[in-house]
């Protein structure tokens, strides 16, 4: 990891999108009231006249962000996850999806981790909702620099593009001097024998510590970077599959519906293979601090580590 730094991805999102609007004048930033939090406040210093505040009306947000993505606009539409992924979910679907527009969705305060503000703003259904929309290319990047670099592939894919970025600092684990970043295309980020962690976001960090608690047990395990949760890399995880024979999911999400379920879906239909997946169970998430719940609900570098040992122990 880069030097033990800690950065939000919201964090990278404001500052990505100010950037990238210097070399692209048609980029928008449309905001529900939540610029602060959201952190396009940065944007909308340096570019106040792109810039549009829609007020605490995500659905409305949506709306205006379809209407001008059809002038050549690109709009990036900000909210906090629950409200982009589920309060405006029916214009997501059919103003932005159903008519395939360039809409950009950049949600922040996904998952568990948001923390105090509890179960009604802690998304842990969006990536279900948003793999449901035909054509809706679903990203979680897990650290700063990957962020970043969502953010301007983004602008450059033609379509919607759904990013969800996190409240929390995590650790950045990639030297931007050395990344590259396709979407659809996931990264191996430790090579290994005996179990492979495909992971998303924030858990990304937690797996790669995992993998090393696993190796002074003797266990090799192959740890997977899987941004891009639809379109999934179908070739990353079946070769995971076929050379470890066992997976084991890790996300800050419900285990139904997000990259658990595709990765187990895939494994189904073609290479099946015994899998866990770590992720927050049926259940509502409650306030508290984020680390303290991350660990309550099992979502720590010790639990896909417990997950992985026994999976293999059962399997051996």
């Amino acid at each position: 990891m880069a030097d033990g730094k800690k950065i939000a991805t919201r964090d990278s999102y404001g500052e990505s999108i100010r950037d990238l609007a210097a070399e692209h004048e048609d980029i928008l930033v449309l905001d529900a009231d939540l610029a602060g939090a959201t952190k396009t406040a940065v944007f909308q210093k340096a570019w106040p006249d792109r810039h549009i505040d829609c007020g605490i009306a995500e659905a409305d947000m949506i709306g205006v962000g379809a209407g001008l993505s059809t002038m050549g606009f690109v709009p990036f539409c900000s909210s906090f996850a629950m409200f982009a992924a589920g309060r405006a979910f029916e214009q997501v679907r059919n103003t932005v999806g159903y008519p395939h527009l360039n809409v950009k969705i950049c949600a922040t305060h996904g998952g568990i981790s948001v923390g105090e503000d509890g179960a009604s703003h802690q998304c842990c259904e969006d990536f279900a909702l948003m793999r449901t929309i035909p054509g809706m290319v679903v990203l979680s990047p897990a650290d700063d620099v990957e962020a970043r670099a969502a953010v301007r592939a983004a602008y450059e894919h033609v379509g919607p593009v759904y990013i969800r970025f996190g409240r929390a600092a995590v650790p950045v684990i990639h030297d931007p001097a050395a990344f590259s970043f396709a979407i659809g295309q996931a990264e191996v980020l430790r090579e290994g024998r005996d179990v492979a962690l495909v992971a998303t976001g924030l858990m990304v960090a937690e797996a790669l510590q995992a993998a090393e608690a696993l190796a002074e047990k003797g266990i090799s395990a192959r740890v997977i970077n899987v941004c891009t949760i639809k379109p999934l890399d179908r070739e990353t995880i079946l070769a995971a599959a076929r050379d470890c024979g066992r997976i084991v999911t890790c996300e800050e999400h419900s285990v139904i519906g997000g990259l658990g379920e595709a990765v187990c879906s895939l494994l189904a239909e073609t290479c099946p293979v015994p899998v866990r997946r770590v992720g927050v169970e049926d259940v509502f998430g409650h306030s508290g601090p984020a680390g303290d719940l991350l660990r309550q609900f099992g979502l720590s570098a010790e639990h896909v580590a417990q997950a992985a040992e026994k999976l293999v122990q059962e399997t051996a």
